[in-house]
């Protein structure tokens, strides 16, 4: 059994102290997030989990995508669709990654251990574009969402080719809200799969209930939901297991909606739940979503308590 995050992860920017970084912010090439990120890979590691993510310290969950991408504008705060979408004007995420990687190796002085690794993570685009206003060109958003999976696309192959990861992670909460095309989304994740040599996970937070059917059709390695912070979703699992074979399963039992850390017992008896519906080779522990929102020590407490249990297994 092993244990992943979904991926954000507190963030706390430092001004540029030593001389090296205050020269470079002289010259406008200081970035603030590289601190964040080593933050967030090495409080992850502490912690014990496996498989990591690079803290998607950056910004929010849409625009850190959306502003990379032609046909999309951001304004006040928001993501409009102006134009056709294209390919991105850049890799996206593949510096960070690589960042965080290079991190890894170093905590582990070069001889990173088997099991242990870091994984891609890009929001998936019917949440992008059920996130945005589409103001020009588009008629519908289910089009939209096709030409944005052809655009994600090329960051997934980019990925996957620079960064190796144990697997991609691709966010769709908003499939669990009833407002999206099942039949559309699940094209636009098949356009992603297309080819991939590794793994692709699917995080659905929410309820499952009604969408569940759906999902587990995903052309997808590993299903991720949230279980601690909902009375619904591991009764659906349990009562529905045999659709979800051959897919291993991102077990949240992590309460992310609570700034506080989780009950030991309460959180030891999901788990030993989900191992018995589950088994511990389909197993993923993780939190029910992203923690940005947690304080740091409360973040760190909460992912050290969940692989606390894991390695009494």
């Amino acid at each position: 059994m092993r244990s992943t995050v979904v991926g954000s992860y507190p963030v706390e920017l430092k001004e540029a102290s030593g001389f090296k970084d205050k020269l470079l912010k002289s010259v406008g090439a200081y970035d603030p997030f590289k601190e964040s990120i080593k933050h967030a890979v090495f409080s992850q590691l502490d912690a014990g989990v496996d498989i990591i993510s690079d803290g998607q310290v950056r910004g929010d969950m849409v625009s850190s995508f959306s502003k990379f991408i032609p046909g999309f504008k951001i304004e006040d705060g928001n993501t409009y669709i102006v134009s056709k979408i294209r390919n991105p004007t850049g890799e996206i995420s593949v510096s960070d990654l690589l960042y965080a990687k290079k991190l890894i190796k170093e905590y582990y002085n070069g001889d990173v251990p088997e099991g242990k690794g870091i994984k891609g993570i890009i929001t998936g685009p019917s949440t992008i574009i059920h996130s945005s206003r589409i103001t020009s060109f588009y008629k519908n958003k289910d089009d939209a969402i096709i030409d944005l999976a052809h655009s994600l696309k090329k960051e997934v192959d980019a990925i996957e080719k620079k960064v190796k990861p144990v697997y991609i992670q691709v966010d769709e909460p908003f499939l669990s809200t009833g407002m999206v095309n099942m039949k559309v989304a699940r094209e636009a994740i098949g356009i992603l799969h297309d080819g991939l040599s590794i793994p692709l996970a699917m995080h659905v937070c929410g309820t499952l209930e009604g969408a569940y059917k759906d999902i587990a059709n995903f052309d997808v390695d590993i299903l991720d939901f949230e279980f601690a912070g909902n009375n619904v979703n591991l009764d659906l699992l349990e009562k529905n297991i045999k659709l979800f074979e051959g897919k291993k399963i991102g077990f949240g039992c992590i309460d992310s909606s609570k700034n506080e850390v989780d009950s030991k017992d309460k959180t030891q008896e999901l788990i030993s739940k989900g191992v018995d519906i589950i088994g511990k080779d389909n197993i993923l522990l993780d939190p029910d979503c992203g923690l940005r929102r947690a304080p740091m020590d409360v973040a760190f407490k909460k992912l050290k308590l969940m692989n606390d249990i894991k390695d009494s297994y």
